[in-house]
C-alpha cells in the first residue's frame, strides 16, 4: 500500500496537536508526586495475608487508610448434604458520574455527564459442604479490573475475614463496559487516559466490590449448581477478520465461524430448587454504546443482567432483590456487537478491509454500527439476544456440577518469560510496547487521527516526535516486538511511575469439572480457543478428564490484548495492543498449563507465588478540580426550570429540568441511593409508590455543566408501553458543594419534586 502524504493544513494541525500533547504530558509529569512505591505485598503463600495490611496501611493520601483488623467469624455451615454452599450478593459500584473520563475508548473529551443505568458488583461464593475449600467469583460493571483495585479489595477482605478469601481463590472480573468511569488505575498510561487518579471513584468501586462479597458471605446456604452451554446467533461479528485469516487454514477449518458463539451458563439453586443466581460467560465487546456517549451505563451485558434480574426479582426495583445474574466477559478481543459491520459513514460503502479505511475520508469514517436506530436501541437488541439465550440455557440446565473446589494463582513477570516453542527452540516475552495501529483504534471507535490499522512500518514524523518527548525505544525492545513498529515503548518509560505493569496475575479456579481461567486481558477468538484446548489437555493428562474450560476476561490486572502469533504479524489494533510481544499467547498457555497441572496433581502448595506487584504512592489527582456549586440568583438547588406537561401518552418522553448541582458530590456523600425516582400515586394507600429509579433503562439523568459552578439537570422518563395509567411525578436527589477558602468543603443533600402529571393509554 502506498504511503499516505499529508497536506500542508493537515501537517500544521498535526504539529499543533503534537505540541499540545507535549505540553499536556509535561504538565502531567510535573503534577505527579514521584515518591516511589510502597514495598511489595509480602505473603507467605496462598493461606496467609498477615503482612499485607501493614504494607498497604502506608499507602498515602490518594488511597484509603486501612482500618484495624476486625475478623468476621465464619458461621458454622450445614454439612450433611450433596452440593455446595452458595452465596450471592450484589452492590452498587457506580462511582462518579460527572467530571470524569469514561474508560474504554480513550477518546479525549468523552467525560461522564450523567447516568443511564447504575453499575453493580455481583459476587458468588461457592464452598464445599464441610467448608474446607471455597472460591469467589466477582463480576463487576466496569471496563476492566485494575491491579490497584484488586490489591485493595484483597487487603480489605483480609482485614475482615483473615485467610478465608485470598489472592488464589478470589477472581475479580470486569464486564468491559466502555461507559463506566475511569480513574482507578495506578500505571501511568491508564492514569493519563483517565486524566488522573480519582480516589472518590476508586473508593466507591472498592466499597461496592467488598460489600457484594460481604452480602454473599452472609447469606450462604446449601444448594446445587448446574451447567449448560449453547450457541448464540445474530449477536456478534469479528472486527478483524483479515487478522483471523492469518491463522493456519487447517486450524480455521475446525471451526464453523471466526467468532466463538458458545455461551456457558451456571445455574445456582438452593436444595428446594429455588433460584439463587446465574453466571454466564460469552465473548462480546460491550461497545454497543459508542464513543459519543456521555452517560454512565453497563452496556449490552449489563442490559442482559438487568432483564434477567428483573424477571427473577419481580416486585423489586432494579438493583434490588435476592436473585443475582452476572454476564461475564470471555475471549472478546476481536468480537464486536456492531453486527451491521463497518461502513464508510460518508458514502455507505463497506470498509471491511485489512486497514479499515475508506477511499474518501480514510480510517476516521470507517465505523461499524449495531442493529438499532441508535446506540441505546442497539444495546437493548444485543443485550436482549444474550439474555434470551441465557434464559433458555438456564431453564434447560440439567448437568450438575459436582466435585471438589480448587484454586491456583501466581504473579508472573510477563516481561521475562522464556517460552518453549518446541523441543529445540525457545523464545522470550518483551518489555511492554504499543504499536502504531494502537493509535488507529477500531471500527467500534477509531483513534481520530490518520493512523491506520495494519501498519507494519513506522513513520519518521511520529518517530521523531516520540523520541523528543518520550525517548527513543532501544534496539532490544524494537527487535523483540517485530514486526510491530513501536509507537510507545512503555516498558522503558518509568516516569513518574511505570507506564505498564510488569507483574501480572494468572489464576484458575475449579468447581468439579468446570475450570475458570482468569485471564488479565482481552484474548482474541483463536487465542481463546488455543488456551482452552491447552488447559483442557493439561487437566486430562493428569487424570481430570472432560473438563469444561471457560475463559473469564478482564480479570485482576489489565494488560490490553492477546493475539495469536500469526495474527500478531498483521498488526491490526489488537496485535499492536499485545504489549508483551509476539509470544505473549504462548507464554500464557505455558503458565496456565502449569496452574492446571498443579490443581490436577494436588501440588498447588508447591507453586511459587512469584514476584509481588507494587502499590504506588500518591498518583496524579484529577485535572478537573472541585468547585462550589451555585444556584442562579433567586433560585435554589432543585428548583424546577422546565415543568412536566399535564398529560402524556405511553411511548412519549417526560422531561423535567431542575436547577442542578454536580453529581460527583453524591459519590462522596452517599445519603441517597439514586439520583431520581419516578413515582405513581396509589389511591388505595393514598401514597406515592416508586416505580422507576436511575438504575432503570427507561430513565435518563443528564447533567449540563455551566460556568462558575452553575448547572442544570434534566431527567427523562421514556414511558414504556406497559406503564399503568395514572398520576405520576418525578423526584430529583442531589448534593451541592460549598467550597470556602481555608475551610474544608461542606456537602449538603437536597431533594426536589416535579409537578404531578397524568399518563394515559394511547
Amino acid at each position: 500500500m502506498a504511503k499516505r502524504t499529508f497536506s500542508t493544513l493537515e501537517t500544521f494541525l498535526i504539529f499543533l496537536l503534537v505540541m499540545m500533547t507535549a505540553i499536556t504530558v509535561a504538565l502531567l509529569s510535573l503534577l505527579f508526586t514521584t515518591s516511589g512505591t510502597i514495598g511489595n505485598h509480602k505473603d507467605s503463600g496462598f493461606h496467609d495475608f498477615s503482612t499485607t495490611q501493614s504494607s498497604l496501611a502506608t499507602q498515602g493520601p490518594t488511597a484509603s487508610q486501612v482500618s484495624p483488623v476486625t475478623y468476621i467469624p465464619v458461621p458454622p455451615l450445614f454439612q450433611n448434604f450433596s452440593g455446595y454452599h452458595i452465596g450471592v450478593g450484589r452492590a452498587d459500584c457506580t462511582g462518579q458520574v460527572s467530571d470524569i473520563d469514561l474508560m474504554g475508548y480513550g477518546k479525549i473529551g468523552q467525560t461522564a455527564q450523567g447516568i443511564l443505568t447504575r453499575l453493580y458488583s455481583r459476587a458468588f461464593i461457592m464452598a464445599e459442604p464441610d467448608g474446607s475449600n471455597r472460591t469467589v467469583f466477582v463480576n463487576t460493571d466496569i471496563g476492566m479490573v485494575s491491579q490497584r483495585l484488586r490489591l485493595e479489595v484483597l487487603n480489605r477482605l483480609q482485614s475482615k475475614y483473615g485467610s478465608l478469601y485470598r489472592r488464589d481463590n478470589v477472581v475479580l472480573s470486569g464486564t468491559h463496559t466502555h461507559s463506566g468511569p475511569g480513574g482507578y488505575f495506578q500505571y501511568t498510561i491508564f492514569v493519563i487516559a483517565s486524566e488522573g487518579f480519582n480516589n472518590r471513584s476508586f473508593e466507591y468501586m472498592v466499597n461496592g466490590i467488598v460489600k457484594s462479597i460481604e452480602i454473599a458471605h452472609s447469606n450462604m446456604k446449601p444448594g446445587r449448581i448446574f451447567t449448560n452451554k449453547g450457541i448464540v446467533d445474530d449477536t456478534q461479528i469479528n472486527r478483524s477478520p483479515s487478522s483471523y485469516l492469518q491463522n493456519p487454514q487447517s486450524e480455521r477449518a475446525r471451526y464453523s465461524s471466526n467468532i466463538d458463539k458458545e455461551m456457558v451458563v451456571l445455574k445456582m439453586v438452593d436444595l428446594n430448587g429455588d433460584d439463587l443466581g446465574l453466571i454466564s460467560w460469552f465473548a462480546i465487546h460491550p461497545v454497543s454504546m459508542n464513543n459519543s456517549n456521555h452517560l454512565v451505563n453497563s452496556d449490552n451485558m449489563g442490559y442482559a443482567s438487568y432483564l434477567f434480574e428483573q424477571e427473577k426479582n419481580k416486585g423489586y426495583l432494579p438493583g434490588q432483590g435476592p436473585y443475582v445474574a452476572a454476564f461475564a466477559s470471555s475471549n472478546l478481543g476481536d468480537v464486536s456487537p456492531n453486527i451491521l459491520g463497518p461502513h464508510c459513514i460518508n458514502t455507505g460503502e463497506s470498509c471491511d478491509n485489512a486497514h479499515s479505511t475508506c477511499p474518501i475520508g480514510g480510517p476516521t469514517v470507517c465505523i461499524a454500527k449495531g442493529p438499532g436506530r441508535d446506540m441505546i436501541e442497539s444495546t437493548q437488541i444485543i443485550g436482549r439476544n444474550i439474555y434470551q439465550r441465557a434464559k433458555e440455557l438456564y431453564e434447560s440446565a440439567s448437568q450438575e456440577v459436582t466435585g471438589p473446589l480448587a484454586s491456583a494463582h501466581q504473579w508472573v513477570n510477563m516481561t521475562d518469560v522464556t517460552v518453549r516453542l518446541n523441543s529445540t527452540h525457545t523464545a522470550k516475552t518483551c518489555k511492554p510496547a504499543l504499536g502504531y495501529s494502537f493509535a488507529a483504534g477500531t471500527i467500534d471507535g477509531n483513534g481520530g487521527l490518520n493512523f491506520i490499522q495494519g501498519t507494519t512500518e513506522g513513520n519518521s514524523f511520529w518517530d521523531t516526535i516520540r523520541d523528543l518527548l518520550l525517548g527513543k525505544p532501544s534496539d532490544e525492545i524494537k527487535e523483540c516486538h517485530k514486526p510491530k513498529p513501536i509507537l510507545l515503548p512503555t516498558g522503558e518509560m518509568s516516569k513518574p511511575h511505570p507506564w505498564h505493569p510488569d507483574i501480572v496475575d494468572v489464576q484458575i479456579i475449579t468447581l468439579g469439572s468446570l475450570a475458570i481461567t482468569a485471564v488479565p486481558g482481552e484474548f482474541t477468538t483463536m487465542s481463546g480457543r488455543r488456551l482452552r484446548e491447552a488447559v483442557q489437555a493439561e487437566f486430562a493428562t493428569y487424570g481430570m478428564q472432560n473438563m469444561t474450560v471457560v475463559i473469564s476476561g478482564l480479570c485482576n490486572v489489565y494488560t490490553h490484548y492477546i493475539t495469536t502469533y500469526e495474527e500478531y504479524q498483521a498488526q491490526r489494533y489488537e496485535a499492536a495492543s499485545t504489549i508483551y510481544g509476539p509470544h505473549t499467547l504462548s507464554a500464557y498457555i505455558q503458565l496456565f498449563r502449569g496452574l492446571a497441572k498443579a490443581i490436577a496433581t494436588d501440588t498447588v502448595a508447591n507453586l511459587s507465588r512469584g514476584p509481588e506487584p507494587p502499590f504506588f504512592k500518591q498518583l496524579l489527582s484529577p485535572l478537573i478540580s472541585d468547585i462550589s456549586d451555585r444556584a442562579p440568583i433567586g433560585r435554589n438547588f432543585g428548583d424546577v426550570l422546565q415543568p412536566a406537561k399535564p398529560e402524556y401518552r405511553v411511548g412519549e418522553v417526560v422531561e423535567v429540568v431542575f436547577v442542578g448541582a454536580n453529581p460527583k458530590n453524591s459519590a462522596e456523600n452517599q445519603t441517597h441511593s439514586t439520583f431520581l425516582t419516578v413515582e405513581r400515586y396509589e389511591d388505595a394507600s393514598a401514597a406515592w409508590q416508586i416505580v422507576y429509579n436511575d438504575a432503570s433503562w427507561e430513565t435518563r439523568f443528564y447533567w449540563h455543566k455551566g460556568i462558575l459552578g452553575l448547572s442544570n439537570t434534566t431527567i427523562e422518563w421514556h414511558i414504556p408501553d406497559n406503564a399503568q395509567p395514572g398520576i405520576y411525578r418525578i423526584r430529583y436527589f442531589g448534593h451541592s458543594r460549598k467550597q470556602s477558602i481555608l475551610k474544608p468543603a461542606t456537602i449538603r443533600s437536597f431533594e426536589a419534586t416535579s409537578s404531578s402529571f397524568e399518563v394515559v393509554t394511547a
